[in-house]
């Protein structure tokens, strides 16, 4: 088996179990400055099976590629500290904004510049948005074939892949040809922890907007390691179309926002009636609890 060139799609996104009253912003767009940030959970399985195969086919190589603000380098340090060989974070202002498929389409722009991969593997689906559509859509941006939900990789030649998937009412085994895009599922195994070496090695590892801050002994190690650099990538550096990228690229439109708080000062107690049942489904449907 040849060695295997995989790109990973990780995003970095808020801390949905944080949250507070100024989460979003008036025009219905995510307030990230004000909201901790951690690294997608359904990616980091990506991550996985994407090492995985790493450690089973000598060679093989793992690049991660984001689109984020600046704080993003973290992610792409993380993942090098488990075992990814390439960072790329695509950064900048004007894809501030962006739905899915102005996502997707700055995704595809610069899986084009990469060029030469096998595999292309994401997350299911990220927490903060919920839609699982960015990966399918990049698929469908670039004419490849795509399997979702994949939780293990069965079988792997220069020319097909086998997959097993999991649905909502069973397991799917599946053949596809290579290169293809997976989306992976929660229920792969969990992400390898950070390894010390790597830590060691890639610590100072800095994007160009970091590095744009940083001091002249950093600066000078960055020099005598090039592999240090996290590669930053903006809009015309993938040669995106302005006009499909951030709020101008981006069709949905947040119409309204409405915070639900759930307080504990009130109580009820119901009986096992469908009458006490049919009421409490009432009032929670009311107040947009649930529905």
């Amino acid at each position: 088996m040849r060695p295997l060139k995989i790109v990973v799609l990780v995003k970095q996104v808020p801390d949905t179990r944080n949250l507070g009253s100024d989460a979003m912003k008036p025009d219905g767009t995510v307030n990230r400055a004000k909201i901790p940030t951690i690294f997608n959970p359904d990616d980091l399985h990506a991550l996985e099976m994407a090492l995985s195969l790493k450690d089973k086919i000598p060679g093989t190589h793992v690049s991660v590629l984001t689109m984020g603000p600046p704080k993003a380098a973290d992610i792409m340090r993380d993942s090098l500290y488990r075992g990814a060989d390439r960072a790329i974070m695509i950064s900048d202002r004007r894809l501030g904004g962006s739905d899915t498929l102005a996502t997707s389409y700055a995704i595809a722009q610069a899986l084009k510049k990469i060029g030469d991969y096998d595999i292309v593997m994401a997350g299911r689906q990220a927490i903060d948005g919920d839609t699982a559509q960015v990966g399918p859509q990049t698929a469908e941006k670039l004419g490849l074939p795509q399997v979702t939900y994949a939780i293990e990789i069965l079988d792997i030649n220069d020319k097909k892949i086998t997959i097993k998937r999991k649905l909502d009412k069973g397991i799917e085994v599946v053949e596809a040809p290579i290169p293809l895009l997976l989306t992976v599922h929660g229920a792969s195994p969990e992400a390898r922890k950070p390894i010390a070496k790597l830590v060691m090695k890639y610590k100072y590892a800095r994007s160009k907007t970091e590095m744009a801050k940083a001091d002249d002994l950093l600066k000078e190690l960055h020099k005598e390691r090039p592999y240090l650099a996290i590669e930053e990538w903006n809009v015309d550096d993938i040669n995106a179309d302005p006009g499909k990228i951030g709020l101008a690229g981006s069709p949905t439109k947040v119409k309204s926002i409405e915070n639900v708080v759930f307080t504990t000062t009130e109580s009820k107690v119901l009986t096992d009636s469908y009458e006490d049942i049919e009421s409490v489904i009432l009032e929670l449907l009311e107040h947009h609890t649930i529905g």
